[in-house]
């Protein structure tokens, strides 16, 4: 766990700080653009279009991500709370499980007298502060594309020409999101004794989980949890080269390598959901919002594959303009 991924000083300038999950998750995307941009012009797409594309996609992306963790994940009480009664909030990486006084506490925590807990100051735009962390995929997904065929149909582009261009850098993206997301120590998953178990840090996250559930004791290490950032981390890896280098130049009509993405991430991201501990949001006690998500998105992934469409005619620039 490397929360910091780097950190210096420089003169006149001061500390720079380079949050890992932040950084890796920038340079995915800057991947994901370069790549798309370069191969444009072989699909007989205006570079320029798509590096708006992408530059827009990116901000609605983040959005979309936040608006769904803020709904969705577990946590929409609680940044309703930061603002109307902080003393209801958790103070999750508190120095002390109880206090007297707030320096008991550490950071910018109180301490509330009567009950001895520590809980964070009042916060009222806590739920826009990204930095803190709190992103969920889907969210971003779902609001960029909508931009995407926005974008495509204002300007005349063939919009399933342009998902295929951008599913498998997406997946790329992912990969390094998701390594973000292991040095970040959020998205961790369940108790294990297998081999492939890992113990993050007294005091993180994940350690915190556990001492609140009391399986464990303080100063006690962790029980190892699934690393299920690094499962999906090394699966979009994989799924990004089979879109990529298998089935992309093998589509027969547009639309295929997203709806190859969409079924592939979905089997993918459903059975990490089943390993995952984390808090964000379940249906029934045992399905998650992903999951949910996942079940629609395959099922149009298939009729994107199946469905009737015009053969793929790359050599032919006004295919590009076609309508969607």
């Amino acid at each position: 766990m490397k929360p910091i991924l780097l950190d210096f000083t420089l003169p006149l300038i001061g500390q720079i700080t380079f949050p890992a999950y932040f950084t890796l998750l920038t340079l995915g995307l800057v991947l994901a653009a370069l790549i798309t941009v370069r191969e444009a012009r072989k699909l007989d797409l205006d570079p320029q279009d798509i590096l708006d594309i992408n530059l827009y996609m990116t901000i609605w992306g983040v959005i979309g991500s936040r608006l769904l963790h803020v709904i969705a994940d577990g946590h929409f009480m609680d940044y309703v709370n930061l603002c109307v009664d902080p003393t209801q909030v958790p103070a999750i990486d508190a120095l002390a499980k109880t206090c007297n006084v707030a320096r008991e506490c550490g950071y910018d925590y109180l301490c509330d007298a009567a009950r001895h807990i520590c809980y964070p100051p009042r916060d009222c735009l806590a739920w826009a502060k990204l930095w803190r962390g709190g992103l969920a995929y889907y969210g971003g997904l779902l609001l960029a594309t909508a931009y995407a065929y926005y974008f495509t149909r204002k300007h005349k582009i063939n919009f399933w020409r342009v998902a295929d261009l951008a599913a498998p850098p997406i997946l790329l993206g992912l990969f390094f999101g998701r390594m973000g997301c292991f040095l970040n120590g959020c998205c961790y998953g369940k108790e294990t004794h297998s081999i492939l178990g890992v113990r993050f840090p007294l005091g993180s996250t994940p350690w915190r989980a556990q001492y609140d559930a009391h399986l464990i004791q303080p100063r006690q290490d962790m029980i190892p949890v699934h690393p299920t950032q690094l499962y999906e981390s090394l699966g979009c890896l994989v799924l990004f080269a089979v879109t990529y280098y298998l089935v992309r130049p093998r589509k027969q009509h547009e639309g295929q390598v997203l709806g190859a993405m969409l079924i592939l991430y979905g089997i993918l991201r459903s059975v990490c959901e089943i390993f995952r501990n984390d808090e964000r949001g379940v249906l029934w006690g045992w399905l998650s919002t992903s999951q949910m998500i996942s079940a629609p998105l395959l099922i149009f992934g298939a009729w994107l594959i199946l469905r009737q469409a015009p053969k793929v005619n790359l050599s032919s620039p006004a295919s590009a303009a076609a309508p969607p």
